[in-house]
């Protein structure tokens, strides 16, 4: 699936992804907790490199920080919607045939 691909599955009413991907589906659509939902109770890296992102958006610095160490991330430094472009082309990427 393209970012594009994914962009469009927007208009859907609940995307068959893999968590990580799918809580950047919620987040797109503006739904902050049922993004949370998806990952707040995975271990496996991705969940958790989205799960401080969601932190991030939220605002809640120190939690961010403590899931980008758990996912062995760097923090991001940019906007937030280069952030989700990153980790949704990255899972995306992964995610392909």
């Amino acid at each position: 699936m393209t970012l594009d691909a994914f962009r469009k599955s927007l208009s859907a009413d609940e995307p068959p992804l893999p968590p990580p991907l799918r809580a950047l589906w919620f987040d797109a659509k503006g739904d902050w907790n049922a993004a949370h939902k998806c990952v707040d109770d995975k271990s496996d890296p991705d969940s958790m490199w989205v799960h401080a992102y969601l932190h991030r958006r939220e605002g809640d610095l120190s939690n961010a920080l403590y899931w980008y160490r758990r996912a062995g991330r760097e923090p991001h430094k940019g906007a937030l919607e280069d952030e989700w472009c990153e980790i949704a082309a990255a899972l995306l990427s992964q995610a392909a045939p």
